[in-house]
């Protein structure tokens, strides 16, 4: 098996866990979202310190604090992806998974949007085509459901800006989010221990609910160390492809295993949302190989002048 095989496994691995993963929060569904969080936090923290203690390199952890600007930045992405985990909890326990699986849908465009307007990347006219149909869909869902779909949106919106944060961190993915869920863990471990001294915490009730809350690390940290690996054996434009499996095993799991309703409205902003991902695909796709056609040719004049 070779390395772009391997990752592109590993891509699947990953997007699979975090497709199916409201079918986990859903069996915790009586724990309130909160307290989902903070175990989420701190058995993720448990996880990710004891695969980098065993790596060496728990002194990593350090970069991420290199400077005020590193730790600054470090302290914004903890918030981001608080807020991105807390919502996705939350919406699977309020019966708006299809919501969510629609914010991971249109987090890319959102992404693309940023670059463009940030670092004023250049955008080719079918991304702008592609930013037009999303921002259609969510018109016509707010139209025809009378709110706007808010969940998604802030799904979408703090995914997008970690992902900022992250692209301004000379740190690694998994060594970067233990910075993150250290930053956060001695308020997590405090509204644990109130929780407990109020006779509110479902950890310890029963061994299913217990168990659930602790495999809630587990399920954070593989999927990320699976990330981890993709991203440094396939290319962009396959992993970017790949990564449209999350939303859709979410929205799978929202209207077929949920049984959330799915109305005329959701069938056309989902349609446009899948139109406008065709589009910005195809694009990626595009740039990639234009990327690739031009090392070829330059590895190729490098080896005609020597």
């Amino acid at each position: 098996m070779n390395t772009a095989t391997q990752g592109v496994l590993a891509m699947i691995g990953c997007c699979t866990i975090w497709g199916l993963s409201s079918m986990f929060y859903k069996l915790l569904g009586a724990v309130p979202p909160l307290e989902i969080l903070a175990h989420r936090t701190i058995w993720s923290l448990v996880f990710f310190a004891l695969l980098l203690g065993f790596q060496s390199r728990l002194k990593e952890v350090r970069r991420s604090f290199v400077d005020w600007r590193s730790g600054c930045l470090t302290v914004l992405a903890a918030l981001m992806i608080l807020a991105n985990w807390y919502l996705f909890i939350w919406s699977v326990g309020a019966e708006r998974a299809t919501e969510a699986s629609l914010g991971y849908y249109i987090y890319p465009l959102v992404s693309v949007l940023l670059g463009w307007f940030i670092y004023s990347d250049r955008l080719a006219k079918l991304q702008w085509i592609a930013i037009a149909f999303a921002a259609c869909a969510v018109s016509a869902l707010t139209y025809g459901l009378g709110a706007a779909p808010w969940v998604s949106l802030m799904l979408a919106g703090t995914f997008a800006f970690y992902g900022l944060m992250k692209k301004q961190l000379d740190v690694g993915p998994v060594v970067s989010v233990t910075s993150e869920v250290m930053l956060v863990a001695p308020f997590a471990a405090i509204f644990l221990l109130l929780t407990w001294h109020n006779g509110q915490a479902a950890f310890g009730q029963d061994f299913t609910t217990t168990a659930l809350l602790i495999l809630a690390g587990p399920m954070t940290a593989v999927p990320l160390i699976l990330f981890s690996y993709a991203a440094r054996r396939a290319t962009m434009s396959t992993i970017g492809l790949v990564g449209y499996l999350n939303p859709t095993l979410q929205f799978l799991c929202a209207v077929v295993v949920f049984s959330e309703p799915f109305t005329g409205w959701h069938v056309m902003a989902f349609t446009m949302i899948w139109t406008a991902l065709a589009l910005y695909s195809a694009v990626l796709w595009s740039q990639e190989r234009a990327s690739r056609k031009a090392s070829v040719v330059a590895a190729a004049s490098g080896t005609t002048v020597m």
